[in-house]
């Protein structure tokens, strides 16, 4: 039997190595001259592969669609996936948030693994190969064989591609692992999509995720370059709130960005957003009446002081500055004369400060691709579609995406394996 996958990156090598035995031939299809150019680029070129997580946690971190992976995760979980890279050649360390990376910090390494699985299951790789189209054809008389059956059968079939130079390659099955259309310089340029959707498929509303927000507010940009640890972020979506987490993020020339943000914007990208504002709570480890009762005893101990030097105290300078600034407060005032309404707005300002979202980045910064092919239009057991037969989706070109932390190239290693085992398993 032979099967073509397409796209080279953590899913279409996956499928290719769980697909390829001394049955099967497994071609793999790359546009780019080498394989995993996305994966050389994440977490900064450390490639954070997978997350060393327990089963619960792991879909507590999938925004969309957790229960469709169900099956995907059973079959190739994460630990098989770390057992896999090691077994390769590529020893593995565990950081903070159970966040799995090469010993080395090279995203290289990880890559090495997965060259050198292709290698040992056979799998003829062609790069600089770009894939025009597939091809599907119509089964024949499966209208009439429908017609009385409760369970629909698909009424096409994939028959192989033709690539760019025009060539045809026939095939027994076909999985496309193509990706979204974020980091569109590494490949990710939507074909995949463009393709589910002429062949019958279903696509999801596309949205960046894992991505920078943009603010009109004028003083966020001011603080440009300044880094937060240990803030709490909450996101409000027409005034409910839909986010909140505690960690670090960063003010940029268009706004905000960092771990916080970046998750948070999955979150936004799974509505349709009216008025967005993050709330920032600069002193999560305190209450409301605590940080009174700080100030107060602040402002008493320098109360022959002027305001901007016992707040540069309690934030980064600038930031206390800009805190003053937004509480509508005299920076040269001495702390003795601060009116309890004053401290009070400095308090609101420290524990909700806000932050007005006019929109997110582009697909350029965005890591991942919201949306995708429809869940509804793929068997969640073999990956296989339900409107063509012996075509299988896997990885980021399905509409499933998670937080940051290695989770989504599980995701992409998870469902490409077990379309490529299912692929392997027919008859």
């Amino acid at each position: 039997m032979k099967t073509i996958v397409i796209g080279a990156g953590p899913a279409g090598m996956a499928a290719a190595i769980a697909c390829a035995n001394d049955s099967n031939e497994v071609i793999l299809f790359e546009k780019n001259e080498k394989i995993g150019k996305k994966l050389f680029i994440t977490g900064k070129g450390r490639c954070n592969v997978t997350n060393a997580c327990l089963r619960d946690e792991f879909f507590e971190n999938i925004v969309s669609n957790p229960k469709f992976l169900y099956s995907a995760f059973s079959n190739f979980d994460n630990f098989d996936l770390m057992d896999m890279i090691e077994q390769n050649g590529t020893p593995l360390k565990t950081e903070r948030g159970n966040r799995v990376f090469p010993v080395s910090d090279h995203s290289s390494d990880i890559i090495k693994a997965f060259d050198h699985a292709l290698k040992e299951n056979k799998v003829k790789v062609r790069l600089n190969d770009s894939v025009k189209s597939l091809i599907v054809e119509d089964i024949v008389n499966a209208d009439k064989e429908n017609k009385d059956k409760k369970d629909k059968e698909p009424l096409k079939i994939a028959k192989g591609i033709i690539t760019d130079k025009g060539e045809k390659v026939y095939a027994d099955n076909v999985i496309v692992a193509t990706g979204g259309i974020s980091y569109k310089s590494t490949g990710s340029t939507g074909d995949g999509l463009r393709w589910a959707g002429e062949s019958g498929h279903r696509i999801s509303s596309l949205k960046p995720a894992l991505v920078p927000l943009n603010s009109n507010d004028g003083w966020v940009t001011d603080l440009q370059g300044l880094t937060l640890k240990n803030v709490k972020l909450s996101l409000f979506i027409d005034s409910k709130c839909r986010f909140e987490e505690q960690g670090e993020m960063l003010f940029t020339h268009f706004g905000i960005s960092g771990p916080l943000v970046l998750s948070a914007s999955s979150i936004l990208a799974s509505y349709d957003s009216g008025d967005v504002y993050a709330l920032i709570d600069l002193k999560p480890a305190l209450s409301d009446e605590e940080f009174d009762a700080r100030l107060i005893r602040e402002f008493k101990e320098g109360n022959k002081k002027e305001l901007k030097n016992i707040l540069g105290e309690l934030y980064p300078v600038k930031l206390g500055l800009k805190i003053i600034e937004l509480s509508d407060t005299d920076m040269y005032k001495k702390c003795n004369e601060i009116t309890r309404e004053e401290r009070l707005r400095i308090l609101e300002n420290t524990k909700r400060l806000r932050i007005n979202i006019s929109g997110t980045r582009g697909y350029d910064e965005a890591i991942i691709t919201h949306g995708g092919v429809s869940t509804k239009d793929i068997n969640p057991k073999t990956m296989e579609s339900k409107a063509v037969k012996n075509l299988y989706f896997s990885g980021e070109v399905i509409d499933v995406d998670a937080f940051t932390g290695g989770f989504n190239i599980q995701v992409a290693v998870s469902t490409g394996y077990l379309a490529g085992k299912s692929a392997s398993a027919k008859e």
